[in-house]
């Protein structure tokens, strides 16, 4: 069901903390807006990019840090709906990056699952991930 005004204005402000956080390489503000339950998951674009809970999560973001010089990020279309204390959002975004002095700009979708605790929506799981490569628009599958 299609989130009211309110909860999708707190979903997406907790959107941009996380992208402004990661960015700015802000491990423990972006730490903060996620769940610390020990089923908490993050899929991210690489193939290896598959973490349960908040330790593998932290080394993730981590080692993610170490990769980019700098970093922006730009939101587009995005959805987001919610039933009781769960809120669901899927965003597009652009994520420009400069890394080894090479700049690049990244298509990525994001969807998360937050969760509100104690007047506050906490990231219980998110999935980032990039349109396949070599596929063309109108097709269902990407071109070998």
């Amino acid at each position: 069901m299609k989130a009211d005004v309110k909860t999708e204005a707190e979903v997406m402000n907790v959107m941009s903390q996380s992208m402004e956080a990661f960015v700015k390489r802000d491990l423990d503000a972006l730490l903060s807006l996620y769940s610390h339950d020990p089923d908490l998951v993050v899929i991210g674009t690489g193939g290896d990019e598959k973490r349960v809970g908040l330790a593998e999560i932290k080394a993730l973001f981590e080692r993610d840090f170490t990769q980019f010089d700098d970093a922006s990020f730009k939101f587009g279309w995005h959805s987001v709906s919610a039933a009781g204390s769960v809120a669901w959002v899927a965003v597009d975004l652009i994520l420009n990056l400069k890394a080894s002095g090479q700049e690049t700009s990244l298509q990525v979708r994001l969807t998360n699952v937050l969760e509100k605790r104690a007047e506050r929506w906490l990231i219980v799981q998110e999935h980032g991930s990039l349109p396949a490569a070599g596929q063309e628009e109108g097709t269902a599958f990407p071109k070998k």
